[in-house]
């Protein structure tokens, strides 16, 4: 028996494991021809009238699975006998192969445990080749039909969004690495990569811009909603004049919706200014309708503004990129000042309005791609131009997002680094002022400078005590109960005492319990430091600080043990025993030591 080699090992996994990923975009492939040929076969069971058999059916699936992928397909039946080009792609179509593309790469890069994991470019090519290989067996069977694939589109776009979506999958299972710079870039660039800040801002410059993108499709969308409803009647005549039967109409109504995300980007671009074309000399734009549109029966056509010059109405539709401006802007600012009135840790203005600037181009880039993906001919002659102009669009997203969106971020940064409140009154108020000195008249000022200093600290010293025994005797402590404290200790010599505070009548502050206050609390006269404080007089003693002294605790008394003993045994039922408890001792009993030698011990 011989071993088999680790080298022949590797080998046959990374076979193995290309074959997969192979498998993979062919699987992909076939799952979303598989669907939409199960719906068109669906919708020609269901129509009374066919024209023609199951073989045609399927010709034209395989057609609009190509024109899903961005394929301009040719209809040669026409009335003229001119073949018509086909190109305007439903956007709404093109989701489902290019999630099938991602999906497929995606798991071809990350594997399931156990299984050999290709490389990520042996991935990517394994899958695109599957892939690819399909949707060229779809074009040859589609070639004999009634809607045809023309070969040049069938590189580009078809192929580069096979390609992009298998890129998109394969990066994504790596964990969506930005990757590092080429060793030709310049030196700055590359270190201009290295740091994190300027990934950061990358980031915040495409999500500003996709979230430009996104408002400008939604307030396309509700341009074309608002128009739907203006012209309601209109709509509803041409829906029901394409079909009699409802199987020709749930048909038309699914091409409606397939259609949607088209008819949000032309809203789009009419608010955007340039609006879009239906067909050679005829431009539908916020200002007016030019020429003579030629307009087939469809739905979402109906839509169109009537001719002539624009109203209040129309002109409205410029709320969309005002929105999209305010949307770069404050996705920008969001990152530029993380935490509000924080200045460590945000940009600088110039930083802020270069970051929005650059996510107003990339708002403006996406928009002229997509514009470009939203139009096409549908057929010669008038239709042969349909949609909107891409090289208009995408400039006048850029002009608008930046024009709003600069500025804006520039306030919006100044509005989050704004403390919140009348800050600066409150620094004004809070500001810490020092002691007030004072000459007396007659007093030398330059000779006399450490007296002055001294007599200002017994002053100040004087207002303080007075002030801490005025707080602390105004204040209710918790252990009095219902009673506030009285005053100062002149007052509170004359009162009756309050329960529970531990003080009776004729106890200087120093004393607790009727205690008298210990010597070196007291002075010659009576008087105490506490109440020489408090009155403000004292002389040398002026720098005496005094401080609350806490009651003697009752709750160790004897008087207080027994009674709590004799509610425990009176609540016990006679369980407890008939002798007080012992009293606690504060310390634990001595250990008696062992006599040492020579001496005798004691009892």
């Amino acid at each position: 028996m011989t071993e088999r080699s680790p080298m022949l090992s590797a080998e046959r996994g990374r076979s193995t494991a290309l074959a997969s990923a192979f498998l993979r975009g062919v699987i992909a492939a076939g799952l979303g021809l598989g669907s939409l040929a199960v719906l068109v076969m669906v919708l020609w069971i269901s129509s009374p009238y066919p024209d023609s058999g199951p073989g045609g059916a399927l010709h034209v699936a395989a057609g609009i699975w190509l024109l899903a992928h961005g394929a301009e397909l040719v209809r040669p039946d026409t009335l003229s006998g001119v073949p018509a080009p086909v190109a305007t792609v439903p956007l709404l179509l093109v989701l489902l192969p290019v999630w099938l593309a991602h999906r497929a790469a995606r798991d071809a890069a990350d594997p399931d445990e156990g299984r050999a994991r290709p490389s990520p470019a042996g991935a990517f090519c394994a899958v695109t080749a599957g892939y690819v290989l399909v949707a060229a067996g779809a074009a040859a069977y589609a070639r004999g039909g009634s809607l045809s694939a023309d070969p040049d589109s069938l590189v580009f776009p078809a192929a580069f969004v096979v390609a992009g979506a298998a890129a998109a999958g394969v990066w994504t299972a790596a964990g969506r690495p930005l990757g590092s710079v080429p060793s030709w870039a310049p030196l700055w660039l590359q270190e201009a990569v290295a740091r994190t800040l300027f990934r950061t801002r990358v980031e915040t410059l495409c999500r500003s811009a996709a979230a430009g993108v996104m408002v400008l499709l939604g307030g396309g969308a509700l341009v074309v909603a608002a128009g739907l409803v203006w012209h309601a009647q209109e709509t509803q005549q041409s829906f029901l004049a394409l079909s009699g039967d409802w199987a020709g109409r749930f048909a038309v109504l699914l091409l409606a919706l397939a259609l949607v995300p088209n008819a949000a980007l032309w809203g789009a671009a009419y608010g955007l200014g340039p609006g879009f074309v239906l067909g050679t000399g005829a431009t539908v734009t916020p200002a007016a309708v030019l020429g003579q549109p030629a307009l087939p029966h469809f739905p979402l056509l109906a839509a169109v503004p009537d001719q002539g010059p624009g109203s209040l109405a129309n002109w409205a539709a410029a709320a969309v990129p005002v929105a999209a401006g305010l949307a770069v802007a404050w996705f920008t600012v969001r990152r530029a000042v993380p935490v509000p009135a924080v200045r460590e840790g945000s940009w600088s203005p110039w930083e802020t309005a270069l970051v929005t600037l650059l996510a107003a181009v990339g708002c403006g880039a996406g928009t002229a791609v997509l514009m470009a993906m939203a139009g096409g001919p549908l057929g010669t002659g008038a239709l042969a131009d349909f949609g909107p102009v891409w090289w208009l669009t995408g400039p006048a997203a850029l002009a608008w997002t930046a024009v709003i969106g600069v500025p804006l971020a520039l306030l919006l940064r100044v509005w989050r680094m704004r403390e919140p409140g009348w800050a600066w009154r409150r620094a004004a108020t809070e500001e810490p002022r020092g002691p007030r000195v004072e000459t007396r008249p007659g007093s030398d000022v330059g000779g006399g400078s450490d007296e002055s200093e001294r007599e200002s600290e017994r002053e100040s010293a004087q207002k303080s005590a007075q002030k801490s025994v005025q707080v602390s005797a105004g204040r209710r402590r918790w252990w009095n109960g219902k009673g506030k404290g009285k005053g100062d200790a002149g007052e509170g010599a004359g009162e009756a005492p309050v329960p529970g505070s531990g003080s009776v009548p004729g106890s200087v502050p120093g004393s607790v319990s009727g205690v008298p206050a210990p010597a070196s609390a007291s002075r010659p006269g009576g008087t105490s430091r506490g109440a020489d404080a408090a009155t403000g007089t004292g002389g040398a003693d002026a720098g005496f600080e005094p401080y609350d002294f806490l009651p003697a605790d009752p709750w160790h008394d004897t008087e207080a043990r027994e009674a709590r003993w004799a509610s425990l045994k009176q609540g016990s039922g006679g369980l407890m025993a008939d002798f007080p408890p012992d009293a606690p001792s504060d310390r634990a009993p001595e250990t008696s030591r062992p006599p040492e030698p020579g001496q005798e011990a004691t009892p």
